[in-house]
């Protein structure tokens, strides 16, 4: 199926918040932010600080949210619906991000949570290689 894609708008914060909670949850991450905070801080970042792209085919099926820097672009969020996922939506949206939208000269980043084998797997097939690893010691840890 034919992916096509959009910058997203204000009419796009609902689904953009929503899909960035169910995220948060696939993914493991410790945010606790519900959907009305997430849309808040969604809201804030767009258009000036990061940039959002809607993926449909024909109905919405993915997202991406980044940050263009001037010789960078740092990948924050890319999320494919549930009900989508193993389809080739993923795929095809990253293709048009480096195609149709991304420029070409740069270098591209994304962060993944170790905990998350799935998207690890999938950023390495597209040719993203590992760089860097954040440790920590959390309060009450030895």
């Amino acid at each position: 199926m034919s992916v096509t894609w959009h910058y997203a708008t204000d009419s796009d914060l609902d689904l953009l918040a929503s899909w960035n909670h169910q995220l948060i949850a696939d993914e493991g991450h410790r945010n606790p932010m519900n959907v009305l905070e997430l849309r808040a801080r969604m809201q804030g970042w767009l258009p000036d600080e990061y940039r959002a792209v809607i993926f449909s085919a024909p109905e919405p099926v993915a997202h991406a949210l980044f940050k263009v820097n001037s010789d960078s672009i740092h990948l924050r969020q890319f999320f494919v619906r549930r009900d989508k996922r193993r389809l080739g939506f993923g795929t095809q949206a990253f293709e048009i991000l480096r195609k149709q939208v991304w420029p070409k000269d740069v270098r591209l980043t994304v962060e993944v949570l170790c905990s998350n084998h799935g998207g690890l797997a999938f950023w390495r097939a597209l040719g993203y290689r590992d760089y860097g690893l954040t440790l920590e010691i959390m309060p009450g840890q030895k």
